[in-house]
């Protein structure tokens, strides 16, 4: 039997993104570091190619819009896994998915907002895009909209 290998690469391509390894050294913290076979992210935030989404959920945020911005995240960290792997290819399993809400009061419907990782994720990886989700409200720093953290396997 073949076995077929997936380009996750062209696969986010075809979506219309092209992801180009971060610097990982922010001055004060890694965006990634791995410990053998897994990749644990920084919270990465909502921008992307010039854009941002800033402002509480619920209120200044739509949650279309916050649904975008957590695609922007995921992005990200695929950007941060790709800087320590060299190639998406390498991703075995995205196992865990951190996503923080920047949550008006009375906000409570952050899955909602976090399946705009989850969807991408799935969207590129397959069933190798499956994971293990939270989706909490807080206070995110500097008024980003959405922030996430990813924990995923290697080859």
């Amino acid at each position: 039997m073949e076995r077929i290998i997936v380009s996750y690469e062209a696969t986010l391509e075809k979506l219309g993104y092209e992801i180009e390894p971060a610097d990982l050294d922010n001055g004060k913290f890694l965006q990634a570091v791995r410990a053998g076979d897994l990749i644990f992210t920084s919270g990465q935030i909502s921008a992307w190619g010039g854009s941002e989404i800033k402002g509480k959920v619920g209120a200044d945020v739509s949650v279309e819009e916050a649904y975008e911005a957590a695609r922007y995240c995921a992005l990200n960290n695929l950007r941060a896994i790709k800087a320590l792997t060299g190639s998406l290819n390498q991703v075995h399993r995205i196992v865990k998915v951190l996503g923080m809400v920047n949550t008006a009061p009375g906000f409570d419907n952050t899955p909602a907002v976090i399946n705009g990782c989850t969807d991408l994720l799935r969207e590129a990886f397959g069933d190798a895009g499956q994971h293990s989700r939270s989706a909490v409200g807080m206070v995110v720093p500097f008024n980003w909209a959405v922030e996430i953290e990813m924990v995923v396997q290697v080859r």
